[in-house]
């Protein structure tokens, strides 16, 4: 899908201030983009300037930034920026328990490739950026506690004082516990859903060599895929990589299990033996690092007649494992803006369109991201599966336009998430079909040949 957002006209726009609730990644693109259109804007985080804080605070999760990404960093004029402190990753390296590996490409050319951010570092540089405007002001420190909708006003606690504000609207961008949302859909008939994943996730940092060099292969994302388990691997520019391991809560092996540093080694040592020479500082990280939890959630009610609206994680969280997270947010913004665009005195609208275009795609999302777990656990280490893959990418090349990989369609295009589930499926009949087909054939020449 493809939206203009350059051409508001600042002479529809009241020099009445929007209020933005969050100053993560979404929160902070809206910031600049709104800036840039001649908005005021007044940004509201509840967390202290992450600017302030050491470069290992808060969540590290390193980010796959795609083709949806991509488009919106674009239209801010950060593209080109953020891809020189990105690694870019052509393809996934599937590591075995018995210590093989087998590369697989991302795509058919070096055009489809996904780039390993830093989160933390992208998220500084949209502050930055966000700052240069007079009219954007960002506030630390500001919880939100209320939003009263009939009288059109926010109430945040600050450091023990209570802080009121009147906006002309408002955006929710504060995460998947947002309390704008809550606020906003309270006394409504908004459905809402949230499902924790069973497992969790730990951080670690796979150390670049002594020689500065990465240990593994640098660009490529690295997986090593187990029944019960599961480390994933994003490159960083200095050699090193984020991992981050997935395990469930309960049951064994599980994080419940690992109550001393010995449990840990064994866990490590049973599972994925290849990586424990490469962490000699396993355990000092495990104590530093938390373990985190996985939530999705759907809602319906995305907006407040012309006066609120939510984005991102607050509308739709999903599981990171189709690496979406990020970028679906990111086309939440763009194409928000894209309809004020068309319609800038008409937020009802605006926030209606907004909804109605997107709810059914990132709903979709949250299907492929659940389903894509399973994938990375289990079907990548298939040799079917991989066969499987080389055929899609070989009818890719013959049918370029007509037949695009799912992968593909998510990762490296902009056809909305439900449109491309769909495609797949239709695909994946074809395929069936001619399986059957063929089978069917080679069955009966096989009773001709006996008969």
């Amino acid at each position: 899908m493809t939206y203009s957002t350059n051409n508001i006209s600042t002479e529809h726009i009241e020099k009445k201030r929007i209020a933005i609730i969050g100053a993560g990644l979404a929160g902070s693109l809206l910031a600049l983009k709104l800036s840039q259109q001649g908005y005021a804007v007044d940004v509201y985080e509840r967390r202290s300037d992450p600017r302030a804080l050491s470069a290992h605070a808060g969540r590290s999760i390193n980010l796959g930034l795609s083709k949806r990404g991509m488009q919106a960093l674009a239209s801010v004029g950060l593209l080109e920026e953020v891809l020189k402190t990105a690694v870019v990753m052509r393809g996934r390296v599937i590591h075995f328990p018995d210590g093989s590996t087998k590369y697989q490409a991302y795509g058919k050319n070096d055009n489809e490739v996904l780039h390993s951010i830093d989160r933390n570092e992208l998220n500084n540089l949209l502050l930055d950026h966000s700052e240069q405007y007079k009219d954007l002001k960002l506030h630390f420190n500001h919880k939100l506690v209320s939003a009263e909708k009939t009288k059109r006003l926010l109430e945040f606690s600050n450091e023990g004082r209570v802080v009121t504000v009147t906006p002309a609207w408002v955006i929710g961008a504060d995460g998947a516990f947002s309390t704008m949302r809550k606020e906003m859909q309270y006394g409504e008939r908004a459905d809402y859903q949230q499902e924790y994943l069973e497992w969790g996730y730990k951080e670690l940092t796979l150390e670049a060599g002594s020689d500065g060099q990465s240990v593994i292969e640098l660009s490529a994302l690295h997986v090593w895929p187990r029944n019960h388990c599961l480390f994933v691997s994003h490159p960083n520019l200095d050699g090193s990589h984020t991992l981050t391991l997935f395990l469930p809560f309960k049951g064994a092996d599980s994080f419940q299990c690992l109550h001393t540093p010995a449990d840990v080694r064994v866990l490590i040592d049973k599972y994925f033996p290849d990586l424990t020479p490469l962490l000699p500082s396993l355990l000092e990280q495990w104590d530093r690092h938390p373990v985190g939890a996985l939530i999705t959630t759907r809602t319906n009610q995305w907006s407040f007649e012309d006066w609120a609206v939510l984005v991102g994680d607050a509308c739709h969280a999903v599981y990171p494992f189709f690496g979406q997270g990020m970028n679906s947010a990111f086309e939440d913004c763009y194409m928000l803006i894209a309809l004020l665009a068309e319609r800038p005195t008409d937020l009802a609208t605006v926030f209606k369109t907004y909804e109605e275009k997107r709810r059914l795609h990132t709903d979709a999302l949250a299907e492929l991201s659940k389903q894509n777990f399973t994938e990375l656990r289990q079907k990548v280490q298939s040799p079917w599966f991989h066969a499987r893959k080389k055929l899609d990418v070989l009818l890719n090349k013959l049918f370029p336009s007509a037949w695009l990989p799912l992968y593909t369609m998510i990762a490296h295009t902009t056809i909305p998430y439900a449109e491309a589930r769909e495609r797949a499926r239709r695909q994946d009949n074809v395929i069936n079909f001619g399986s059957a087909a063929i089978f069917c054939l080679i069955g009966i020449s096989v009773v001709m040949l006996l008969s």
